[in-house]
């Protein structure tokens, strides 16, 4: 089971790089005007979500799974493991909501400033700070 905790942790740091990056790239395709830059950022944007994003997320998934069973959790994991499921449940409608907001700005429909997307970058810090917490700790 270490090395399948090992995988998981592997590709829930590669989720992470691109939840952190992507909405950084929204905020300088939001600040961008002219059409060579949009075209880069749509291309930058494409890649990391299709290429590095999405299968970190979806492979953190099937191991954290993994580990789900392995160990037996399931409905009786305790509070703290039914928190940090919730919290995995919203970096996944964020996930899905990057990929959203991906296709307004493939579309040239973005109508958000990019001082929305420096704030919308912070979500996952804070739920990355939470589900360590309570992967480690186990508070409740």
């Amino acid at each position: 089971m270490l090395w399948v905790k090992a995988l998981h942790i592997i590709f829930m740091v590669t989720w992470f790089a691109g939840l952190f990056y992507l909405p950084r790239l929204f905020v300088y395709h939001a600040m961008s005007d002219d059409p060579i830059s949009n075209d880069r950022f749509k291309i930058m944007e494409r890649k990391l979500f299709y290429g590095i994003m999405t299968p970190g997320g979806v492979l953190t998934a099937v191991f954290g799974l993994w580990l789900v069973w392995g160990y037996g959790m399931g409905i009786d994991g305790g509070g703290w493991f039914h928190a940090k499921m919730a919290l995995v449940l919203l970096l996944i409608v964020y996930h899905v909501y990057c990929g959203k907001l991906l296709l307004d700005f493939k579309h040239d429909r973005n109508q958000r400033s990019h001082v929305y997307y420096r704030w919308f970058n912070e979500l996952p810090v804070l739920v990355l700070i939470g589900a360590v917490i309570l992967a480690v700790v186990q508070p409740f």
